[in-house]
């Protein structure tokens, strides 16, 4: 029997998925509890970012996993680029890319992960653009999207396999999700700059830690390890 999904919470519209899941996980609802919508009126991604999605455009899903494994981010990402397709490609540590071949990737889903270590609880959101008409986005946005081109009500059969596709995942050991991941890491061998207190720094990544972090080889060779919660990786296509 299936661990994740049930209870499922399907709202119309709700400031942010993730919100209602933290909500419910406070109050005690159990691990696999789960809430989508079909609107967001303050979805967030990670650094605070809005994530812009029209009504029933996108899978707005968020996922309560209680005592959640230490690769909970890269399980995420895994899983999310597995519903998209052999191309989809995570951008470090949280973006799924899309792109023709020879043509620049763009964003297709976006991942937040938050909980309370304390409590051993967390949340993963997603916001994956299932059914997305890209002409509906602001001009400087629309470049950097990518859709699945799906329709809106195929949103549902793609939330089965999402979940499906995150509960396999789960059951991998560490070194089948890092390699799970290598197959599909957009970053290696990219010169990249990130944001180290006021000051911009750049490197060439280098894959990622057994922890998940990123490696980045800088410009006198030695290697540094970037962690999600303390950088803002600025990308060269960003």
């Amino acid at each position: 029997m299936r661990s994740l999904g049930s209870p499922h919470l399907h709202l119309s519209s709700v400031d942010s998925t993730n919100n209602r899941a933290r909500q419910l996980a406070g109050a005690g609802a159990p691990h696999g509890t789960i809430v989508t919508a079909d609107f967001q009126s303050s979805g967030r991604g990670r650094q605070g970012r809005d994530w812009i999605a029209p009504p029933g455009s996108s899978l707005l899903v968020s996922l309560l996993l209680r005592q959640p494994p230490e690769l909970l981010p890269l399980i995420a990402a895994i899983s999310v680029a597995e519903i998209c397709g052999p191309a989809a490609r995570i951008k470090w540590p949280n973006d799924i890319l899309l792109g023709e071949p020879g043509k620049p990737q763009a964003k297709v889903a976006g991942i937040l992960c938050e909980g309370r270590p304390q409590e051993d609880w967390a949340i993963v959101g997603v916001g994956l653009n299932a059914a997305l008409d890209l002409d509906q986005l602001p001009d400087e946005l629309r470049s950097r999207s990518a859709t699945l081109g799906l329709e809106s009500d195929q949103r549902a059969q793609l939330l089965e396999a999402l979940v499906s596709s995150i509960e396999s995942t789960l059951r991998l050991p560490n070194d089948q999700v890092l390699a799970a991941w290598k197959l599909r890491d957009a970053l290696t061998g990219q010169e990249i700059g990130w944001l180290a207190g006021d000051s911009e720094q750049r490197g060439t990544a280098s894959g990622i830690s057994e922890s998940g972090g990123l490696l980045v080889v800088l410009e006198d060779g030695s290697q540094v390890e970037l962690n999600a919660g303390e950088v803002h990786l600025a990308a060269a296509e960003d």
